[in-house]
């Protein structure tokens, strides 16, 4: 395989996953009947996506990482808003970063 090839590959079969979810998703969706348990599911489906990726950036992170989603959770559990909480966790990651260590 050329090296020029790979790349373009490589953004097909992204492409093609890409599709096929999006498609098939809603085709198999449609065969499954609705049920309380279901809706259940896919409506805690988003959380369950954030926490996963949150968990996985924290592992990988320092303390700085961990002062602040700490910082952004404590504003979600007392304001329940999920834009402010999300800037309050930044805020705190740039300020933290702005201090020499």
């Amino acid at each position: 395989m050329s090296a020029d090839l790979a790349p373009w590959i490589a953004i097909a079969v992204a492409a093609g996953v890409t599709f096929g979810t999006r498609t098939l998703g809603p085709v198999i969706m449609a065969r499954v009947p609705e049920t309380k348990r279901v809706q259940r599911f896919l409506d805690s489906l988003s959380t369950s996506v954030i926490v996963a990726i949150v968990a996985g950036f924290l592992a990988r992170g320092t303390l700085r990482e961990a002062a602040a989603l700490a910082a952004g959770a404590l504003v979600m559990m007392l304001f329940q808003k999920p834009m402010l909480s999300m800037s309050t966790a930044m805020v705190v990651a740039a300020v933290w970063s702005s201090y020499p260590p």
